[in-house]
């Protein structure tokens, strides 16, 4: 285990194969939980027959025969306690969504209080909707005499129509330690003490703690006041942002990452998003690992670091994605959705829609992954942008799915299309491909084949697809603001492509 890890995979599975004892400082996760399907949805009996598929968008869990091989697991084989409070939970709720999660969550659980320091602490944040049994949960796992706060992030939003009941506004942040030896560091998060405090010891007028009358003396830490269990903070907005549905503000990460940890300690997030846990970590100067099943997540992560980091090259390892054509054969046949986010990320191509086992062609409309690239400025000046439609296929290919990507490109008013193959071309399908022509970029002599085909092992080769360069905005703002000739500034930044 190395610092800068993300893992792809269940994090059941890598804690236990991968994660020793005693390794982490700090863990903090926000498991994934739908708290926007129908309360009395989650109660409801059934047994499905398909394993439980966790998409970066679907907060959802099922009872399957995986939950209940997880449940008897826990009743049968782990201790007493966790053994009663299991048959407890099936007798309260019965067999259902809910009862899965908190299966889900208590085989996790009992692994990530293996792996932490017997000085560490764990932050669990949740929703009102099974805050109460994740409670109960970590009281047996974790211990209550180990339970340190419950934090309340509470933020703000607009009431919806015809709302009947009180808005919500806040989440729930359990604070538990492994034992009576917990780190905690205050001076880091102390918060800007109020007027009123200030004017009662007598800031204003003297020193800290001077100027106080007679049997009112206070004094105030020069750091700032000690912050309360509860934390009022935005959501994420801004270019901090990153669309990911469930992504947490990093200043709500950083009180926990200063208060419980120091520099050079080791982070775990196991459900690890879009890496805002990671991210803060970085900026800390804290080691991190970082595991998420999906494959979107990752690669957001790796980006994000990457992007938000640039000026310190730092270099991420990812352990579980295919490095190799045998790998990439696996991922396919276990998870074609996955298989697809993964050649998109081959190419630094966005992916589109999203696919799952229960909607098995997306929204997408025969698009999995976008391209955008500039082609330049217009008259106004205004940025002009190029646009290349990404088909990934991991099965069967015959000549009419180039016929296919052709029309999609037509349909999408696209300027180029990349087919990306597991399984080997024939010859008609290249026919096809290069009866598309060619594709030009303004002021250019350099044209591109219309469409392309690429199989997923010259990817992992080093092959790259022959498209436009991704020129970066800097060069177009300088010639917006230069104001230099159109023609030939458009000349010199296109004569790469000559």
């Amino acid at each position: 285990m190395q610092n800068r890890t993300l893992y792809f995979g269940d994090n059941l599975e890598i804690l236990r194969k991968k994660i020793p004892n005693e390794t982490f400082d700090l863990i903090y996760l926000d498991p994934p939980f739908n708290s926007n399907r129908s309360y009395n949805v989650l109660f409801k009996e059934g047994l499905q027959d398909s394993l439980a598929q966790i998409k970066a968008f679907e907060d959802s869990w099922h009872w399957t025969q995986e939950s209940k091989h997880n449940f008897d697991y826990l009743v049968r084989e782990t201790n007493e306690n966790i053994s009663n409070l299991m048959q407890a939970l099936e007798k309260t709720i019965g067999h259902n969504d809910m009862l899965a999660y908190l299966t889900m969550m208590t085989v996790r659980l009992i692994e990530l209080h293996r792996v932490l320091k017997k000085t560490g602490s764990i932050y669990l944040h949740c929703d009102p909707t099974a805050s109460h049994y994740l409670k109960i949960i970590l009281d047996v796992i974790f211990g209550n005499k180990n339970f340190r706060n419950e934090i309340v992030w509470c933020y703000s939003r607009m009431a919806a129509k015809n709302q009947k009941q009180l808005s919500k506004c806040h989440d729930i942040i359990f604070w538990y330690s492994k034992t009576d030896e917990w780190f905690f560091d205050v001076d880091p998060i102390r918060l800007p003490y109020a007027e009123t405090s200030k004017a009662r010891a007598g800031y204003k007028k003297t020193s800290l703690g001077g100027g106080v009358p007679k049997g009112e003396i206070c004094e105030l830490n020069v750091g700032g006041k000690f912050p309360e269990d509860w934390i009022q903070i935005p959501f994420v907005k801004g270019k901090e942002y990153l669309g990911y549905p469930t992504q947490k503000p990093e200043a709500l990460l950083e009180r926990f990452i200063k208060a419980s940890s120091k520099e050079g300690d080791w982070i775990l997030d196991p459900f690890c998003g879009c890496g805002t846990a990671i991210a803060v970590a970085e900026r800390l100067n804290r080691k991190w690992i970082g595991i998420d099943i999906t494959a979107l997540a990752i690669n957001l992560v790796k980006h994000r670091l990457r992007k938000q980091f640039a000026g310190k090259n730092i270099k991420v390892d990812i352990d579980g994605l295919p490095k190799d054509l045998v790998g990439a054969r696996e991922l396919a046949k276990r998870d074609p959705f996955e298989f697809e986010y993964w050649v998109c990320d081959l190419i630094n191509a966005m992916p589109a829609g999203n696919k799952t086992q229960e909607n098995m062609k997306g929204a997408d409309q025969g698009i999995d992954g976008i391209i955008t690239f500039l082609k330049g400025i217009d008259n106004e000046k205004n940025y002009k942008y190029g646009k290349v439609i990404v088909q990934v296929k991991s099965g069967k290919v015959q000549r009419d799915d180039i016929a296919t990507l052709k029309g999609d490109v037509e349909r999408e008013k696209a300027d180029m299309g990349l087919f990306l193959t597991l399984e080997e071309p024939s010859q008609p399908m290249k026919t096809e491909a290069v009866s598309a022509g060619t594709f030009a970029l303004p002021f250019s002599k350099k044209e591109f084949p219309k469409i392309q085909i690429i199989t997923i092992e010259e990817l992992l080769a080093g092959r790259e697809p022959d498209i436009p360069l991704q020129y970066s905005k800097k060069y177009y703002k300088e010639a917006k603001e230069d104001d230099i000739d159109e023609i030939e500034w458009r000349r010199k930044q296109f004569e790469l492509d000559l």
